[in-house]
């Protein structure tokens, strides 16, 4: 198992990147329908906590898989077969979301996560074993990651008044694992297949948001529930998610430099980022849901679950990236409009206008800054 060159030209994501990328496509819909079903029934901000606690646990899962990938593709039979094993694992996982949310019966997604975290220790492993310059650095992941999941395991065995306390515990030690890995040396992760993975996964994650803002219009075209507030809702979607889109690639490059702090601190900020995506497609489907008159809650409570996660987005995505540039208070401020709005009447609408107004910006500072890059060239 030999390193990648972090400077290796054309680097790109893999098929079997793209496939393993495919399995999390179904651990997100599972948790964002839960989430919808929640909101949509009046369960109300009761219904972040479970949502945050499974998607953090999908969100790295796909993390450790990533960087592990950037450093250590080898692509060879028993690479794959490790990787096999992790989306086994991963679709055991997506199978317990439900329970998770609904139950707080974590049973099945701990199975699922120990399944992928042998799957990852034995890569690992393997690349201690060959890589003698970066020996320890593997070891401190494999131990890292072994030791938590022995504790993810024995938390199981706790009451359930204990678990989410264990919890809170666990998860700062999982974030810790790679710092305190990286302090022995510097994996070679690649940066631009970095930002080219983080990005497919926000295509992803939106791609969701698309998928289930159709299906819950569907419904209420199916129910006869036509109304002003659906049509709203109907040509504002495709405006929201396309600026989300837009805003991500205006800047959505990890620090060049390869700066591990830095690096690391991008990739783990992604996690709000990819949240927030995710649950805008369940704020979307909650508006259609009112608009249909079959959710039950308030025209702000629903307003609200679309502009919460819309603002999220908006605010993470300055916190992440405005270090490629500046400009971070515009996003402020149009998340703060996007939270104003939700008073409105037709807030979905207002929502739509105030991501556009961020994208135009956007574009004209991007374009003003590269013809004054032109002029001092020339």
């Amino acid at each position: 198992m030999v390193p990648r060159k972090p400077d290796e030209l054309h680097r790109a994501a893999t098929p079997l990147e793209l496939l393993y990328d495919l399995c999390f496509v179904v651990a997100i819909a599972q948790a964002a329908q839960s989430l919808h079903h929640a909101l949509a029934h009046g369960e109300g901000w009761h219904a972040l906590v479970p949502f945050g606690m499974v998607f953090f646990a999908i969100w790295w899962a796909w993390m450790g898989f990533t960087w592990f990938a950037s450093a250590y593709d080898t692509d060879d039979v028993p690479y794959r077969l490790k990787v096999l094993l992790q989306m086994f694992g991963l679709l055991v996982l997506a199978a317990g979301v439900p329970r998770a949310f609904e139950h707080q019966d974590f049973r099945f997604m701990v199975v699922g996560y120990a399944i992928m975290r042998v799957g990852l220790v034995a890569q690992w492993l393997r690349a201690a074993r060959s890589d003698r310059g970066r020996r320890s650095t593997a070891l401190r992941y494999a131990t890292g990651i072994s030791v938590l999941q022995v504790a993810w395991i024995g938390m199981l065995a706790l009451p359930a008044q204990w678990q989410a306390t264990v919890w809170l515990l666990l998860v700062p030690a999982e974030l810790g694992v790679p710092v305190w890995a990286e302090r022995a040396g510097a994996t070679s992760w690649h940066p631009h297949h970095i930002t080219e993975r983080y990005g497919l996964m926000t295509i992803i994650v939106i791609g969701e948001s698309v998928l289930a803002a159709t299906v819950a219009i569907q419904t209420a075209l199916d129910a006869g529930a036509f109304s002003a507030a659906l049509v709203a809702v109907i040509l504002s979607a495709p405006v929201i998610l396309f600026a989300m889109w837009w805003l991500y690639f205006q800047r959505p490059a990890v620090a060049a430099e390869r700066t591990n702090w830095k690096a690391i601190a991008w990739g783990y900020g992604h996690y709000f980022v990819f949240a927030a995506a995710a649950a805008t497609g369940t704020g979307l489907a909650v508006v259609v849901d009112h608009a249909a008159h079959s959710a039950h809650i308030s025209s702000l409570a629903a307003s609200l679950t679309l502009a919460i996660p819309v603002a999220l987005y908006v605010i993470s995505l300055a916190l992440n990236h405005m270090r490629c540039g500046d400009g971070g208070w515009r996003h402020f401020l149009i998340a703060l409009l996007c939270l104003g709005t939700a008073w409105l009447p037709l807030g979905p609408v207002w929502i739509a206008a105030a991501l556009a107004l961020l994208t135009a910006i956007e574009v004209v500072d991007e374009n003003r800054r590269a013809i004054q890059q032109d002029g001092a060239a020339a």
